[in-house]
């Protein structure tokens, strides 16, 4: 598969191999949803907690005698039935993480790269390279490219001026290809990737 590259004006300049298989099948399909399920999962803080019976503070004497108030049994002031009480079988501190091996999440990746690139969601620019951190300046590149809609812009390391240009475009998310991920892929509309971005990327997908 060939991608053409544009410049930062938004011409062409040129085109670009893609070097990793493109999946053109079913699979892979389950490999992004182990992916995404341990991502979303591993967000999760996992710290609330109740109180039990036993947690709660409180005396340890009996409310009222067990027999002749015409009331019903009592044996605690920490009973879930009362207000204050302790909680039955309510959330405790937990680990909700989930571990994925390597080879699952570099299938998961090729997966949705594939799918994207199948779409034409994916533009490889040649160099984002802005004169200042402005937003205005930013958000004339993009049209210039083409892309008005949620997009993820992935660069090959630090770009000062674009970081700061694009955190106040809205819908725009800004990565390095080594830190890309699945999810990322799969929660925008299009990608914007440098070649240089795009060579570390497919390093990744060609790594054994």
């Amino acid at each position: 598969m060939k991608l053409t590259i544009k410049d930062i004006t938004g011409k062409d300049s040129g085109e670009l191999e893609v070097k990793f298989e493109v999946i053109q099948n079913g699979k892979g399909t389950q490999a992004v949803q182990d992916v995404v399920v341990a991502m979303r999962a591993n967000r999760r803080s996992g710290t609330a907690c109740t109180k039990t019976m036993g947690d709660v503070n409180g005396t340890g004497k009996k409310p009222w005698r067990q027999k002749g108030t015409g009331r019903a049994r009592a044996g605690s002031f920490a009973s879930p039935l009362w207000r204050g009480g302790g909680v039955v079988f309510g959330p405790k501190p937990r680990d909700f993480s989930k571990k994925v091996n390597g080879s699952t999440k570099q299938l998961a990746l090729r997966k949705a790269l594939s799918e994207r690139l199948k779409e034409g969601a994916v533009i490889v620019v040649e160099d984002i390279k802005l004169e200042n951190p402005k937003t205005k300046s930013f958000v004339a590149f993009m049209d210039s490219i083409g892309v008005m809609e949620k997009a993820l812009v992935v660069v090959a390391g630090e770009n000062k001026n674009l970081a700061l240009a694009s955190r106040n475009a809205v819908g725009v998310e800004l990565t390095t290809g080594i830190e890309l991920n699945v999810y990322q892929i799969l929660n925008c509309d299009k990608v914007v990737i440098t070649r240089e971005a795009f060579a570390q990327v497919e390093e990744r997908l060609t790594k054994e």
